[in-house]
């Protein structure tokens, strides 16, 4: 099994604390073996396992637990002393009014507790009222390119390792599959539950062939600026209409579900957030080669480095000057990298145009360009680097 150690090394300062620690990700990315791999950490470091409670309410065996009152319940009776015990609640979204336990057991007990669900909005409503600075998130992704490696036993990686995984993406099992035909069937089963389980039947939406179209729309142009009256040309050229309200609404779901993450434009000169004009990328790229007849390598490729970069830690925004963009940058504790993505620099207008990009920006922070090519192109202190020297730097 792949130690997930991108993530531990986060959330590892916190296993004493009585924050409660929230794993947020897309169905089936591997937070669950996240929770183990914790759970296995803290019982080395010589916890009784008697002290740890772990309940993954996908399982049947704890289907009796449905609301606030039996997980209460079913808790209570096990803690029998005042040492500390670690709680281990996998997919809690399926207890209703989970978050006032939470609470309680935060508030009465001599516990730390884990939890992790498949919606964004696992923090929101009450939850966020009742527990408001308790919590501390953590955004849980599919497998790295480094990981898919590690599970692989690849040691020295080829472009074609890197194809693969910009095809087929990271989600764990999908690794445990040869025939690329069982790859695509194991995505589409995916993609089904997470439309029926975690969009349609949470937010009872009506119109299942239309978001079933948003969704693809995101999926074929994943990269891409998105804005309203894009999307509505294209569901009009296929003689779909949509509201507005309708369409932000049905956006919003997807990017609850952890289906897709929204990367927000900022104004560097103005330094300021910008609403309009977002960017979306996909949480696992493996989606896009499902739903879209083109593979658009320089915009899978912008994807891995955005979805790598939300993997290390860091905050990441669009970066926009008056008449150019820089794809990202990238903030964590105070400190910023700024990043031009491209697949291969083929001439002087490529190399002037993704290096140009950091003209009018005027710090000292790194700057890189990161491309598919084996030669160094760096110039005037912007760094070029192979992608996959990148992605496995440590």
């Amino acid at each position: 099994m792949v130690k997930r150690e991108l993530w531990l090394k986060q959330i590892r300062p916190f296993y004493e604390n009585k924050l409660i620690k929230v794993l947020i990700g897309i169905r089936r990315c591997g937070k669950s073996i996240i929770l183990n791999q914790i759970k296995e950490e803290i019982l080395s470091a010589g916890v009784d396992e008697s002290h740890i409670i772990f309940i993954n309410f996908e399982d049947l065996d704890y289907s009796f637990i449905k609301n606030e009152i039996d997980l209460n319940n079913y808790i209570k009776e096990r803690i029998v002393d005042s040492k500390k015990y670690y709680l281990f609640f996998d997919e809690i979204q399926n207890v209703k009014n989970f978050e006032k336990v939470l609470n309680s057991l935060r508030a009465t007990q001599n516990v730390s507790i884990f939890i992790t669900g498949s919606n964004a909005k696992l923090l929101s409503g009450e939850l966020a009222t009742l527990l408001a600075g308790r919590y501390v998130t953590f955004k849980i992704m599919p497998f790295t390119f480094t990981e898919s490696l590690e599970i692989q036993n690849i040691q020295n990686p080829t472009d074609s390792d890197l194809m693969n995984y910009l095809k087929f993406g990271g989600m764990p099992q999908r690794f445990y599959l040869n025939e690329e035909s069982e790859i695509k069937k194991f995505l589409s089963d995916l993609y089904d539950s997470i439309v029926l389980k975690d969009i349609v039947t949470r937010y009872k939406v009506k119109n299942i062939e239309l978001l079933g179209r948003i969704i693809n729309y995101l999926a074929s142009t994943s990269s891409q600026i998105f804005s309203a009256s894009s999307i509505n040309n294209f569901l009009k050229s296929e003689g779909r209409d949509c509201s507005k309200e309708t369409l932000y609404n049905y956006l919003d779901y997807v990017v609850q579900s952890c289906t897709v993450n929204k990367a927000k434009r900022y104004d560097i000169t103005g330094k300021k957030s910008l609403s309009t004009l977002e960017k979306y990328y996909l949480s696992d790229t493996g989606f896009a080669n499902l739903y879209s007849t083109k593979f658009n390598i320089g915009a899978m490729l912008e994807n891995v480095v955005f979805n790598e970069l939300i993997s290390r830690g860091y905050d990441v925004q669009v970066g926009v000057t008056n008449n150019s963009e820089i794809d990202f940058i990238a903030t964590k504790n105070n400190l910023k990298e700024y990043f031009q993505v491209s697949y291969l620099l083929f001439d002087e207008n490529t190399i002037s145009r993704e290096f140009g990009a950091f003209k009018k920006v005027k710090d000292n922070f790194p700057k890189y360009v990161i491309t598919a090519d084996h030669f160094d192109f760096s110039q005037d202190g912007i760094i070029h680097k192979n992608i996959i020297d990148w992605l496995l730097d440590k």
